[in-house]
């Protein structure tokens, strides 16, 4: 079923690709947007992880760093090979997954929410992380993230060399759709592939870890930070921001409506619901 919605997702932002193409060359324009397109999906399905940990600078730690450790067992829990563990030198606590498949997965997570979460809200976290990856929700979300981003900057070039040709009004017309709805359209594929993603991490998060409220305790906290910390990178590149486990974005002037997380209170709340609930504590060596 993930590999038929990645299919399905490929195709949509194919065929936005597609669309702006004709939009600002006609005929000629569509097959360079579909080429481009084509080359993006097959580079995008090989390296996005590469690109998304190149772009937030992540760098790897060995089994001596206690996030290591953590991963380590909770990866067992879940039944999982174990992942690459990267840290971010970010102020912002924050933390995503990435990565084609449970193989060849990665977790990142910041220096921010290390220095602020307990071992067990960072475990409740990563934990989350690795229901992503047990789900095969990475794949998707991180092609999302490549192929929206090089959308968005398919509009913005748009601007400046589009709509120049012999000042045809059409062209201009053209410009003006490609930048203002090619984004929209990414914003919103976004946002319906994470909302239903998210929740249902952290019910199988909870249930990796057998501690539901570690990661409420943790999305509080989150929360909080996210809203009071800028995140410079993500920010730069907005396409990312889905692949975090709360939103890094401060979305000045842009309506919630596109916002690619769900209510941060009711994420909560479920996860509340979940701790009155059996679920089996699973072993661990957080404090």
């Amino acid at each position: 079923m993930n590999l038929f919605r990645t299919g399905i997702l490929i195709a949509v932002l194919t065929a936005l690709f597609m669309a702006a193409g004709w939009l600002l060359g006609g005929q000629g324009g569509m097959v360079v947007a579909l080429l481009m397109a084509a080359g993006m999906n097959l580079f995008a399905w090989w390296n996005s992880d590469r690109v998304v940990l190149a772009m937030y600078k992540a760098r790897p730690v060995d089994r001596s760093h206690a996030l290591h450790g953590i991963v380590e067992q909770l990866a067992r829990n879940a039944g999982l090979p174990m992942p690459k563990v990267y840290v971010i030198d970010n102020d912002q606590p924050n933390a995503f997954a990435t990565g084609r498949n449970p193989e060849n997965a990665s977790v990142a997570a910041t220096t921010g929410l290390l220095r602020n979460l307990t071992a067990n809200e960072v475990a409740g976290v990563m934990a989350h992380e690795l229901a992503h990856v047990r789900n095969r929700d990475t794949l998707i979300m991180t092609i999302t993230a490549t192929l929206a981003g090089a959308l968005s900057m398919l509009a913005n070039f748009a601007f400046f060399f589009g709509g120049r040709r012999n000042n045809n009004p059409l062209g201009l017309i053209g410009v003006i759709l490609v930048a203002v709805l090619a984004p929209m359209a990414a914003g919103l594929v976004q946002m319906a592939i994470s909302r239903a993603r998210e929740f249902e991490a952290d019910r199988i998060g909870a249930e990796i870890s057998g501690q539901p409220l570690w990661l409420a305790a943790a999305l509080e906290k989150l929360a909080l930070g996210a809203a009071r910390i800028d995140n410079p990178q993500a920010e730069a590149n907005p396409a990312t921001a889905h692949l975090f486990i709360v939103n890094p974005l401060h979305a000045h002037a842009i309506d919630g409506m596109f916002s690619t997380h769900p209510p941060m209170q009711e994420r909560i709340r479920r996860l509340r619901e979940m701790a009155g609930q059996a679920v089996a504590p699973r072993g661990g060596p957080w404090g």
